[in-house]
């Protein structure tokens, strides 16, 4: 209990808002449930191993880093104003879905999982005063 006091009290305020946060900083438990059942109806869960959807999750980054490959720094900014917006969009939504799916497999609460991160962030990397 004390250590728990103690870690609290010097975890940067930055940080400890993530931790106190009553709302969800993602809330992606309707899309676990939807892909998991969009894979069930093709039986493809024997294929959602932990690893091939790791690999399925970097192929679809790869993809969205494709798009901007070549690109300058004000064209990646410019991106989302050109044809490409509906790609962009695509790779994402794999990227999320994957992401989604993957979490499912590991039991992960990405959530907290995000939390903590940002909690940790917040202590290696203060506001500036």
């Amino acid at each position: 209990m004390l250590k728990s006091a103690f870690r609290v009290r010097w975890i940067p305020r930055a940080a400890r808002h993530y931790r106190h946060t009553m709302t969800s900083l993602i809330d992606i438990k309707n899309l676990q449930q939807a892909a998991h059942a969009f894979g069930e109806a093709r039986h493809w869960g024997k294929y959602h191993s932990p690893k091939n959807l790791a690999m399925a999750l970097s192929v679809e980054v790869s993809e969205l880093v494709e798009i901007f490959q070549w690109q300058t720094e004000d064209e990646s900014r410019a991106i989302m104003s050109t044809s490409k917006r509906e790609h962009v969009e695509q790779e994402l939504a794999d990227i999320t879905i994957y992401l989604a799916q993957l979490a499912t497999a590991l039991g992960v609460d990405l959530d907290a999982a995000v939390r903590a991160k940002m909690e940790m962030n917040a202590r290696k990397y203060p506001v500036p005063e």
